[in-house]
């Protein structure tokens, strides 16, 4: 029997091609993940939004209660809807359902053809707004992220199964080769940023993205477009600025206190009063770094090229040690590294500081799953590239198992 996935889109990707849901277009609207500022309809009018509106996981439109507003500068409240394509209007028959007559905005993730128009019950016409163009990251780091918070609230019980099989030399490496995949994917992401932004605004981007909560992740970065580093340099804006800018998109849905966005804006706020130009301290400080030996053991690494030294002093040339411990380790490994990889282009292989640098923040099942296996050892602390690697190799077997059953087998 054939298990059929509506509403999703297969895209190809760096390293094979990747589903993209209609329910992750969904919470991407919910979130913000994308560049309000430059909204326009397809009619090429402005789209002022106020508000994504609640969520209707029930039947009936996707959002309900929507805030905002056109050129013309009515404000409107009413429905939203989501597709991938403008055609799926059509092929849903909500023209003919009455439960979509409120709705006031068609958002689409691919751009419709020119001239396409959506109408609603007796011809009204519906303004459509595509978000492909507008999206801080390209659709393979959205699925891929999605695909991780997944993971988090389900954590995989074949891990032991299968890779307990495995002696430790071939499981570790696996994990390696996993880990240096997702490496490359996060310079691919960390690229096309910088091509987007430049330098000095990918850093200011990536940081205030890293800081925040994940589901802040949207507010950070339209509070890293609205206000440059120049501007919090200045002193033109601060912590208490930055959080009304975004009053109504915050969330504190199971925050800690120490990451709630007051905190961690007063956080940055601190950091850039410190070292307003850090950007160029940190290409400085990484353009010092060595290029170790990537098959020595990670403790070994470590030491003899002074990880824990060079972690204090980046710490203090580039933030002016105002954000430290696991959160300012997920900003050197997810952040700092990919984006100057990125940008020396070939004249600095990174990837074996990554691979042994210190984790971060990890999902608790990661860090269990990596103790169960046995693969942490004395010589063998925890680390970014198996880490990395337990998680790639995960991503992809549930890749593979979505795919299987796509195709019915």
């Amino acid at each position: 029997m054939s298990i059929v996935f509506p509403n999703v889109a297969e895209v190809q990707g760096l390293y094979g091609p990747f589903s993209f849901s209609e329910k992750l277009l969904q919470k991407i609207w919910l979130r913000g993940d994308f560049d309000r500022s430059a909204a326009r309809a397809t009619d090429g009018r402005r789209v002022h939004i106020f508000h994504p509106g609640k969520w209707n996981l029930l039947g009936g439109p996707d959002f309900h209660g929507a805030r905002f507003a056109f050129d013309d500068g009515e404000n409107r409240t009413g429905d939203v809807e989501l597709h991938l394509h403008a055609s799926d209007w059509n092929a849903h028959g909500h023209a003919r359902d009455p439960a979509y007559d409120g709705v006031q905005l068609h958002v689409v993730l691919f751009p419709p053809p020119v001239g396409a128009v959506t109408r609603g019950a007796g011809g009204r016409e519906i303004p459509i707004l595509a978000l492909l163009p507008l999206l801080h990251h390209d659709l393979e780091s959205f699925a891929a992220d999605d695909a991780v918070e997944s993971l988090a609230q389900r954590p995989s019980g074949r891990v032991l199964d299968e890779l307990g099989q495995l002696s430790a030399p071939d499981l570790i490496r696996l994990l390696r080769e996993h880990g240096e995949q997702r490496w490359r994917l996060k310079v691919h992401f960390a690229r096309q940023r910088l091509n987007r932004l430049g330098w000095t605004a990918a850093c200011h981007h990536a940081a205030l993205e890293i800081l925040g909560y994940r589901f802040d992740r949207g507010p950070m970065l339209r509070l890293a477009g609205r206000f440059p580093l120049a501007a919090w340099a200045a002193g033109a804006v601060d912590a208490g600025r930055a959080l009304a800018a975004e009053a109504e998109a915050w969330s504190a849905q199971g925050v800690r206190p120490a990451n709630r966005p007051r905190a961690r804006l007063e956080q940055y706020a601190k950091w850039v009063r410190a070292r307003p130009d850090w950007p160029d301290h940190l290409a400085q400080e990484l353009s010092t770094w060595p290029e170790p030996d990537g098959e020595a053991g990670t403790r070994r690494i470590r030491r003899e090229h002074r990880f824990a030294a060079r972690r204090a002093r980046l710490a203090a040339a580039c933030c002016g040690e105002a954000i430290g411990g696991t959160r300012f380790d997920t900003l050197v490994c997810d952040g700092w590294l990919p984006l100057f990889a990125a940008h020396s282009g070939d004249k600095m292989n990174l990837g074996p500081i990554w691979v042994h640098w210190f984790p971060g923040d990890l999902p608790s099942w990661l860090s269990k799953s990596l103790r169960q296996l046995a693969v942490l050892t004395p010589e063998q602390p925890a680390c970014t590239g198996l880490a990395q690697g337990l998680l790639g190799w995960d991503l992809a077997g549930e890749a593979a198992m979505v795919a299987r059953l796509g195709r019915g087998a």
